[in-house]
């Protein structure tokens, strides 16, 4: 359905990358579920009125929850793909991950209300009556589901969205839900065990799980999370493949919205390059990073010896030795300033948040293990943190 909407509706349906095909697949997407969860709606709550089933007739709010959740997306959807403006240069795309987590609050909401519906059907049970009609369609609503559950992982992938992503999970979710309401109409009807309050109770306990799970998705964004693996290395290949760079550093990537992000990055250059060349160089790589991943790019050039073998010998002592900290330990920016009496060694330690260590107390252990090199060296070191990791592994 939703592919054949797209080939009326979106020219260029296969451009991912653009925003306008970006911003129409959503609003379709959020359009599809409000129409399949109200279509959901009517016929549970018709199925859970006349049974007199509690756990059919939560499960028809909760659709109707989705339904609401949808409309939400796709007004997300809209209001991400606003122009940049005065108040906002960059862009709205931050709607998109707003709208994700008003609908996971949406459905947590619900689910504690039919939580609490569920609790007193409980204390005060009362036999549902047993429908053929309820059964059916409570079989046409799982495999409705499961095919929403379909489309929206299909295109949360296709476009990298985590409101659509956090669409699946409540459909595979509502899926589950729906499995366990028709299950325990079938028990009530042919074991004789009233399950109907149990049943609702399972239902709104989904519920709340699916909106927590989705609150997580579209919060993290928010709050600012690490890139992806992927776009860090596209980032660094396509950095490193103009040969006067010798290596990055202090990558950060600023998120705005899908599609929309900001990089910021040191490049290291030979000390004796030429400045106006390199500047040049630098130009380029920024707007390699605009035309091939969309990202507004700011670098500092970092002018590093290269040549230098005593420099290169030291660097090389002294990184062993930061092994003895902890995994993942790196620097840059590293050179060397002689004087009468002592040398400083002047770099930059980025310690992983994973080690259990502070700032000053990393400062202290590397000031002491550069002084265990040599004791004429005096460490001038800032500590740093990744924003970026390079490979999954240094995230574990």
């Amino acid at each position: 359905m939703i592919k054949l909407l797209a080939k009326i509706f979106i020219k260029d349906s296969e451009d991912a990358s653009s925003e306008r095909v970006r911003r129409t697949y959503g609003v379709l997407c959020g359009a599809a579920g409000i129409f399949f969860n109200i279509l959901l709606f009517a016929g549970k709550f018709i199925a859970g009125t006349m049974s007199g089933s509690i756990a059919i007739t939560s499960d028809a709010f909760n659709n109707l929850s989705d339904a609401g959740s949808s409309g939400v997306t796709l007004l997300g959807f809209r209001l991400a793909g606003q122009k940049p403006d005065l108040q906002h240069p960059f862009g709205h795309g931050r709607f998109e991950y707003i709208s994700g987590l008003i609908v996971s609050m949406v459905i947590v909401v619900m689910g504690f209300e039919l939580l609490v519906s569920s609790v007193k059907k409980l204390i005060t049970p009362e036999t549902p009556e047993f429908s053929l009609l309820a059964i059916g369609i409570l079989a046409a609503s799982i495999l409705i589901k499961l095919y929403m559950a379909f489309y929206n992982r299909r295109y949360s992938k296709m476009i990298h969205s985590p409101a659509l992503f956090a669409a699946m999970i409540d459909s595979l979710s509502d899926c589950v839900a729906t499995a366990v309401v028709l299950i325990a109409t079938l028990i009530t009807k042919f074991a004789g065990v009233n399950l109907d309050a149990i049943g609702g109770l399972l239902v709104s306990g989904f519920i709340l799980y699916s909106g927590v799970r989705a609150g997580k998705e579209t919060i993290s964004p928010l709050l600012g999370e690490p890139p992806t693996r992927e776009l860090v290395k596209h980032i660094i290949d396509l950095v490193l493949s103009h040969e006067q760079v010798t290596g990055v550093h202090d990558l950060i990537v600023h998120d705005y919205g899908p599609g929309r992000c900001m990089v910021s990055l040191h490049a290291e250059v030979p000390e004796n390059g030429d400045m106006v060349t390199l500047h040049d160089v630098v130009d380029n790589i920024e707007h390699d990073l605009r035309n091939e991943l969309g990202c507004l790019a700011v670098i500092h050039m970092d002018p590093i010896s290269c040549d230098n073998e005593n420099v290169n010998r030291l660097k090389e002592q002294i990184e062993e030795k930061l092994k003895t900290l902890g995994d993942g330990i790196t620097t840059h920016d590293f050179r060397i300033v002689r004087g009468p009496t002592h040398t400083n060694v002047i770099f930059d330690a980025v310690i992983p948040f994973e080690l259990n260590i502070s700032m000053k107390e990393a400062r202290e252990k590397i000031t002491a293990l550069v002084k265990s090199v040599d004791q004429n060296l005096n460490a001038v070191v800032d500590i740093d943190r990744p924003y970026a990791y390079e490979d999954e592994a240094d995230k574990k």
